[in-house]
């Protein structure tokens, strides 16, 4: 190989290296969830501002274009009358309800065709007391996918929804529902 090809090869590393973070956008969301649902000392103590998932900015750095569109699409319909998002729960917990995230892991697939799969779980019930003896922490399969050199969040799956549960999925059905006259608000995990 010539100098000229090998100069190039180790300049094109870290770009390789940087798209390929699939991790990265999967991470700053459950940084967020984690923030959102920490535990506060004291009814009295004032929750930090809270993140939205779908924020302007993550929208343009964190999620595929697809993902936008369809969100986009849906956030036409808002769950409640005063705007805003088109869920009527946190889309990443999994309800209304639960507690400061404890016990996350991230774990990532293998990276096949500009695609990986990262899973996360984590237990966000142990405030409620005793559980059923089939618990399952609750599971979390961002779909991340290298679009324009950057690793960005395609879809999430969530598996102990009814099917699996695909966001994008939920997003359609929301979308569809709002523009045929209904609320928009598609049927969510009953716990």
């Amino acid at each position: 190989m010539s100098r000229f090809g090998l100069v190039a090869l180790v300049l094109l590393l870290p770009v390789s290296a940087e798209a390929a973070d699939y991790k990265a956008p999967v991470s700053e969301i459950m940084s967020a969830a984690t923030t959102n649902w920490q535990d506060m000392g004291t009814d009295s103590d004032t929750p930090p501002p809270y993140t939205d998932y779908f924020s302007e900015d993550f929208l343009a750095r964190l999620y595929s274009k697809d993902f936008v569109a369809k969100y986009k699409e849906a956030a036409k319909y808002p769950a409640y009358d005063d705007g805003g998002s088109p869920f009527d729960y946190d889309p990443i917990i999994g309800g209304q309800d639960g507690c400061a995230l404890k016990d996350i892991t991230v774990t990532e697939g293998q990276p096949a065709g500009g695609a990986e799969d990262v899973t996360v779980t984590f237990d966000n019930s142990h405030c409620f007391g005793e559980r059923a003896a089939d618990w399952e922490p609750e599971k979390l399969v961002f779909k991340v996918i290298d679009e324009d050199g950057r690793a960005v969040i395609n879809d999430i799956e969530r598996p102990s929804f009814e099917e699996a549960a695909s966001l994008k999925k939920e997003l359609q059905e929301i979308a569809q529902e709002g523009a045929n006259g209904g609320s928009g608000t598609a049927e969510e995990n009953p716990e």
